[in-house]
């Protein structure tokens, strides 16, 4: 009885584990908004550096950047070099996207 228990504690654990971390992604995915990056489009096309605000916005959408080079409005700045310039400069390391 008392190994019963302790794997049905086991399964009920994993379960509990396994959808946390579901909705932590499920969370960050719904936090994207690539109109964020837009405060970052001068810099990205250009040789300015960065404004705080831009950084600030790029750091808020990291876990985005994958998904973001796939939007047809955006993905195109995203995927044009400055863009891996401004990602450093703010301090972001811009994601090996598949």
């Amino acid at each position: 009885m008392e190994t019963s228990l302790r794997s049905c504690f086991t399964v009920v654990l994993m379960v509990l584990l396994l959808s946390a971390g579901h909705l932590q992604q499920a969370e960050a995915q719904s936090r994207c908004d690539s109109v964020q990056l837009s405060w970052c489009l001068q810099s990205i096309v250009s040789n300015m550096p960065p404004s705080q605000e831009c950084c600030r916005r790029f750091r808020t959408q990291q876990a985005c950047l994958c998904r973001e080079t796939r939007d047809p409005t955006f993905g195109g700045y995203l995927r044009h070099p400055g863009a891996r310039r401004v990602a450093t400069a703010c301090g972001v390391r811009f994601p090996r996207c598949n």
